[in-house]
């Protein structure tokens, strides 16, 4: 009579290999990126009951200001709000991501400015997101701090200019204005402040992104103080966050402690399709909906959306 050998229990190596992808931290990442467009799409965007004009700055370059302006301003007007953004940096970035023509003999926001030309005769439709307009910056503004120098309310020119525009009955209201100003304090920068009721400061998760931040809000309160008793600070987003990192850790703890009230709790990851989108003329919004970088400004469009509706 044989020896019965025991069965042995085989375990598959595919089946293994498959369980170790589901584990990965690519898949968990996939994963909650899935679960992060799901809450966004059952989400309901606030619109105000009055237009909300915000300036996006910050004296320190490269903190994506520009950036956060146009993708801000985008994924609001994808749920549902009508959405202006006046690009007040001669540079023109914002226009070139908006895809509107801010070229040749162009009119832009230096028309409204120097020469009262109504904003509502200069504003374009973005090609790309339905809802989202724009006033371009055409090299006519970089010599605009020179000739505003002489004009009378100079720090005034570009609030006449929007408070005509909101008593305008030939276009339909607002409810969303981004102002992207240069990055300086200039006669610009002034009008974009004294223009504004609430200031959104872009702070990257690095090591200098702190410097400069306490002069910027006392320029801010001191505005406010004598030029635009209705301004104040309401937003504060963390761009080219990097979550593997203890410097991107540290910059956002320090920031949330000194600033919790006004700190998004979204923030915005390092992405090179964000980084691609503006030279497609397009924003991160419409040139890939489903990127990391499109989610996380959807989720602080969101969350700015309900914070004012509170």
């Amino acid at each position: 009579m044989g020896v019965q050998r025991p069965e042995r229990t085989c375990v598959s190596s595919d089946s293994t290999r498959t369980d170790s992808i589901e584990d990965s931290p690519i898949a968990r990442e996939l994963s909650q990126l899935t679960d992060r467009k799901k809450r966004l799409v059952n989400a309901e965007f606030p619109l105000p009951a009055e237009t909300r004009i915000f300036t996006i700055s910050n004296q320190k370059g490269g903190v994506g200001k520009t950036t956060t302006t146009v993708n801000v301003a985008a994924a609001m007007a994808t749920m549902g709000a009508r959405v202006l953004v006046i690009d007040l940096d001669p540079q023109g970035n914002a226009s070139t991501a908006l895809g509107i023509d801010h070229r040749g003999d162009v009119a832009g926001i230096y028309e409204a400015i120097l020469d009262d030309q109504p904003i509502s005769e200069l504003i374009s439709e973005s090609p790309d997101v339905p809802g989202l307009w724009g006033v371009p910056a055409t090299l006519d503004l970089a010599g605009a701090e020179v000739e505003l120098v002489n004009v009378d309310h100079r720090e005034y020119r570009l609030r006449r200019a929007i408070a005509a525009l909101l008593v305008d009955e030939s276009v339909d209201r607002f409810d969303y204005i981004f102002i992207d100003c240069p990055p300086s304090l200039g006669l610009l920068t002034v009008n974009a402040f004294v223009a504004a009721r609430e200031v959104l400061i872009p702070i990257q998760c690095e090591y200098y992104a702190l410097e400069g931040l306490s002069q910027l809000i006392s320029n801010v309160n001191r505005l406010s103080e004598h030029l635009n008793p209705d301004l104040r600070l309401t937003t504060i987003l963390l761009t080219m966050y990097d979550g593997r990192t203890n410097l991107s850790q540290q910059v956002a703890a320090e920031v949330r402690k000194h600033f919790s009230a006004e700190t998004l709790g979204a923030v915005i990851p390092r992405s090179i399709r964000v980084s691609e989108a503006p030279s497609y003329g397009q924003t991160v919004i419409s040139y890939d909906p489903n990127s990391s970088g499109a989610i996380s400004y959807r989720e602080a469009a969101l969350e700015i959306g309900t914070r004012g509706a509170r």
